[in-house]
């Protein structure tokens, strides 16, 4: 299991013990990189999503982007000459570093689970500040291990629906009588938004660790038949609790990737009830709660 947090720079890091689904990258002689001031290593080609990649590490920081004191690290797109005029790749990935000590990678992304457009004039993306340099060599972090390390990477491209109007991809649900709700669970009815069916989920006295303290909410794909082959759906959504005395709408934002074993994205912690519950605060009118759920332009992909 990971445990994210995402930094001032939107970028999310994690510790996961899971190798990285697509590609491992071992350098030897490490420092022998770093003292002859080698401008990058490149990795032999592999296959990710149909197309093909390589890594590209800066070992004493990119200097075309004024780097210092840290490890760059880059996801470079290659042999793009078969893909016609005009191409580009919508992509979310991932890369990972070994900490050999304790047999776990520490994983960069962008967070939010940013898309990154790969096309003739940007062919890579990463991280310019991927880890501090003196932290990578100290061998007591694990890193750099017999003067040897390993980074990774995991790409998902990503066949990118528009969307035609944002609009028709919010959905309003108006809860009566929200007091006398049962404890357990509500349910929304079933709506459709990027050719998917999705529902939500409302517990409106909490789930678990949240019981009797916040109300937890969450979006739940409801029709697992559309995803077949081990492929992926991921969705930027917004769950959003309307305030109807002012303009001041209580959200929640995230990214999240959806399969046959993993069809929930949400909050168990949504907001405290104390301060739903508050009057004056127009989140309830008249015993009446309105929940939107709303998935922007581009936000529904599947994964090749």
């Amino acid at each position: 299991m990971e445990n994210d947090f995402v930094d001032q720079v939107a970028i999310s890091r994690s510790i996961s013990h899971v190798p990285p689904a697509h590609f491992l990258l071992k350098i030897e002689a490490f420092s022998s990189l770093v003292e002859n001031d080698v401008e990058n290593y490149k990795s032999l080609e592999f296959d990710a999503g149909g197309y093909k990649w390589k890594l590209v590490v800066y070992p004493n920081g990119n200097k075309n982007e004024n780097v210092k004191d840290h490890i760059s690290i880059y996801l470079a797109m290659v042999d793009t000459s078969s893909l016609g005029l005009g191409w580009e790749v919508y992509v979310i990935f991932r890369l990972f570093v070994l900490d050999q000590k304790k047999d776990e990678f520490l994983i960069l992304q962008d967070a939010m689970g940013k898309q990154r457009r790969f096309h003739g004039l940007k062919l890579e993306w990463g991280f310019d500040q991927f880890i501090p340099l003196e932290e990578f060599i100290n061998a007591s972090n694990g890193y750099l291990m017999g003067d040897t390390c390993v980074f990774g990477a995991e790409v998902f491209c990503l066949s990118m629906k528009k969307l035609t109007s944002a609009s028709n991809y919010k959905h309003v649900w108006k809860i009566k009588n929200f007091s006398k709700l049962p404890d357990n669970i509500y349910e929304s009815e079933v709506f459709v938004a990027g050719d998917q069916k999705w529902k939500i989920l409302l517990f409106p006295k909490g789930l678990g660790e949240a019981s009797g303290s916040h109300i937890s909410m969450y979006l739940v794909l409801t029709d697992l038949s559309t995803i077949t082959g081990g492929s992926k759906i991921y969705v930027l959504f917004t769950l959003r609790i309307r305030n109807q005395l002012l303009s001041k709408h209580y959200e929640k934002k995230a990214g999240e990737w959806l399969n046959t074993s993993n069809k929930f994205g949400g909050w168990t912690n949504f907001v405290e009830l104390n301060y739903l519950n508050k009057a004056g605060n127009g989140f309830l009118v008249n015993d009446v709660c309105i929940v939107e759920a709303e998935m922007p332009v581009l936000g529904i992909s599947k994964a090749l």
